[in-house]
C-alpha cells in the first residue's frame, strides 16, 4: 500500500540525503501544501492506528487536496477503502452483539450506524512533572516525550496542561526524528518525532508527541536520517482543519543540527 509523505512512507522516499541549510527561490511551502502536509500526517497517524473512524473524514478531504495528482490520489482512496472496509466490518460486529433491550448506541456524525470512538482520557501523564520555562535569553533543552508528557484528547482537545501553554516564545532544544511534509529535497517544514521505529511499524506518535517544525523563509533543509537537535522559538496551539485537531505544538527553527550522541 502506498501513502505519499505520510509516516513510514516519507521515510523510503528520502533516504540518505544529508542535513544542510540551504538558500531556496521556491522554499516556503504554500498555504495549501503547508496545510495538506500536517493533516496528512494526522491522517496517517490514525490509520495506521487503525482508529478508522477518526482516520476517514481526514482522509477523504486529503483526498480532495490531491485530486489533482491521480497517483497520490490512487494511495488516499486506497486507504479510504480500508478504512470503510473495516468500519463496516466493525459496525456488523455490534449490530450482532446486540441483545434485546440494549439502550442504542451512540452515533457519531461522520458513521452513522456506528457507536462513537471513546473518548481519549483526559487526566495528565502520571509521572509527569511540570514544566519551567527557561529564563530570558535562555533555551529549554528537553525531549518531545517530556514535552508532551499528558493524556490529550486528540478528538475533542482543550486539556493541553496550563505549564506547558506557558512555554509558547518560549525557545526550545528537541531531539527527534524528521518526517518531511512538504518535500523530498530542500525540505521547509517536517513533522519531529520521538522514534523512527515506532511510525514505521505501527505505533505512530500521538497529536502532543509529533512537532510541526517551520524552517525560516527562503531557508530549507535536507534530510537526515539520524536523531536530529532542533532549536528555535515554540508554539503551543490546538490548530483544527476542517473540525480536525491536526497539530498541538509548533517550533519556528532557529538551527537544526546532528544531535550529540
Amino acid at each position: 500500500m502506498r501513502t505519499f509523505l505520510t509516516l513510514s512512507a516519507a521515510l523510503l522516499l528520502v533516504a540518505g540525503a544529508t542535513l544542510r541549510a540551504a538558500d531556496t527561490k521556491d522554499a516556503a511551502p504554500s498555504d495549501n501544501s503547508s496545510k495538506l502536509g500536517t493533516l496528512e500526517v494526522r491522517a496517517g497517524q490514525e490509520f495506521a492506528s487503525g482508529n478508522w473512524v477518526t482516520a476517514l473524514p481526514m482522509l477523504k478531504k486529503v483526498a480532495e487536496l490531491v485530486k489533482d495528482d491521480p497517483a497520490r490520489l490512487s494511495s488516499i482512496e486506497e486507504q479510504i477503502r480500508v478504512c470503510e472496509k473495516n468500519i463496516a466490518k466493525q459496525a456488523s460486529a455490534n449490530l450482532k452483539n446486540r441483545k434485546p433491550g440494549d439502550a442504542p448506541a451512540a452515533q457519531p456524525a461522520a458513521v452513522p450506524g456506528l457507536p462513537a470512538t471513546p473518548a481519549a482520557p483526559t487526566a495528565l501523564g502520571v509521572d509527569r512533572k511540570p514544566l519551567t520555562p527557561p529564563k530570558p535569553g535562555e533555551a529549554l533543552e528537553l525531549s518531545i516525550k517530556e514535552l508532551g508528557n499528558f493524556e490529550y484528547d486528540q478528538e475533542k482537545g482543550g486539556n493541553i496542561p496550563a505549564d506547558v501553554k506557558a512555554l509558547a516564545g518560549s525557545t526550545v532544544r528537541l531531539r527527534g526524528y524528521m518526517i518531511p511534509m512538504d518535500q523530498a529535497e530542500n525540505i521547509t517544514q517536517f513533522a519531529l518525532v520521538p522514534s523512527l521505529f515506532a511510525c514505521c511499524f505501527g505505533q505512530p506518535p500521538q497529536v502532543q508527541h509529533t512537532i510541526v517544525s517551520h524552517c525560516p523563509k527562503g531557508k530549507a533543509v535536507s534530510y537526515f536520517a539520524d536523531e536530529i537537535l532542533v532549536e528555535g522559538k515554540l508554539k503551543v496551539e490546538e490548530k483544527k482543519d476542517d473540525g480536525f485537531i491536526v497539530s498541538v505544538f509548533e517550533v519556528d527553527i532557529a538551527s537544526v543540527k546532528p544531535a550529540p550522541r
